[in-house]
C-alpha cells in the first residue's frame, strides 16, 4: 500500500502541492483571525466591544424581551446556514454517484485537468470535509447563542441591588459567550468561502492555488481593511 501511495504522490505532485497550500490557507487564516481578534482592529475586535456595550445596557433594563429577541434573530441566521450545510452535503454525496457524467462534462472545459475517478472522489471529499466542518461550527454557535439567552435571563435585575463587581462579571461572561458564538458562526461562513476555492480544483491545480490565495485576500480585506470596519471604529464603545 505504501509504494502505491508514494507512486500516486510522485505522479500528482502539483495536485498534492495545491491541496497542502489550500489547507495551509484555510487553517492558517482561521488561526490568524482568532489570534489577531484580541487586540487588533478588525470586525471581530470591534463587534466584541459593541457586544459588551449591548450587554451592559441590557442588564440595566427590567424588561429584556428585546435583548432576547436579538439573540433569537441571531440563532435563526445560524440555523439557516446549518440547514443549508446539510442540504449541500446531501448534494455532494449524490454527486459521488454521478462521477462519470460530471467528469465527462468537465473534460470539455477549457484548461481542465483529466482527473481519474479516484482523484475526482478526493476533490469531492474535500468539499464534504469543508461543509461538515461548517455544520459543526454552525451547530456549536447555535448552542452558544442559546446559552447567551439563558445567561441574559439569569443575570440579576438592578432592583435586587447587585454589586458593581457582580454586574461587571456578568457583562464580561455574557459578552465573551456571545463573541464565542459569533466566532464559530464566522468560521462556518469562512468555510463557505473556501469551498468556492475548492470548486476550482475540479478545473486544474493552478486555478485552485490562485483562488485559495484570492479567498484569503478577500476575507482579510473585508475583516481588517474594509469601509465597514472603519465606520465601526469611528463609534467604538469603551471596553
Amino acid at each position: 500500500m505504501i509504494p502505491s501511495i508514494m507512486t500516486y504522490l510522485q505522479e500528482n505532485q502539483l495536485s498534492v502541492l495545491a491541496l497542502v497550500f489550500f489547507l495551509s490557507c484555510f487553517r492558517g487564516y482561521l488561526y490568524y483571525t482568532s489570534l489577531r481578534a484580541v487586540d487588533t482592529p478588525c470586525l471581530a475586535y470591534a463587534m466584541h466591544r459593541f457586544r459588551k456595550q449591548w450587554i451592559r445596557m441590557a442588564l440595566t433594563r427590567e424588561n429584556r424581551i428585546a435583548d432576547t429577541n436579538i439573540v433569537a434573530n441571531l440563532e435563526r441566521n445560524v440555523s439557516f446556514f446549518a440547514s443549508a450545510s446539510l442540504l449541500v452535503l446531501a448534494g455532494l454525496l449524490t454527486l459521488l454517484n454521478s462521477s462519470d457524467a460530471v467528469m465527462g462534462m468537465l473534460a470539455d472545459f477549457p484548461f481542465s485537468d483529466q482527473s481519474t475517478r479516484g482523484e475526482w472522489e478526493v476533490k469531492v471529499m474535500l468539499l464534504v470535509f469543508l461543509f461538515v466542518y461548517a455544520f459543526f461550527k454552525f451547530t456549536w454557535s447555535l448552542r452558544q447563542y442559546g446559552l447567551v439567552s439563558v445567561m441574559i435571563g439569569g443575570a440579576p435585575e438592578l432592583k435586587l441591588l447587585p454589586s458593581e463587581e457582580e454586574m461587571a462579571r456578568h457583562v464580561e461572561s455574557i459578552s465573551k459567550m456571545s463573541s464565542k458564538a459569533s466566532g464559530n458562526f464566522n468560521n462556518g461562513l469562512r468555510s463557505y468561502y473556501f469551498a468556492m476555492a475548492a470548486l476550482s480544483w475540479f478545473v486544474n491545480a493552478w486555478f485552485f492555488i490562485a483562488l485559495s490565495a484570492f479567498v484569503v485576500f478577500v476575507l482579510y480585506r473585508r475583516e481588517f481593511k474594509s469601509d465597514t470596519l472603519a465606520i465601526m471604529m469611528e463609534d467604538l464603545p469603551d471596553a
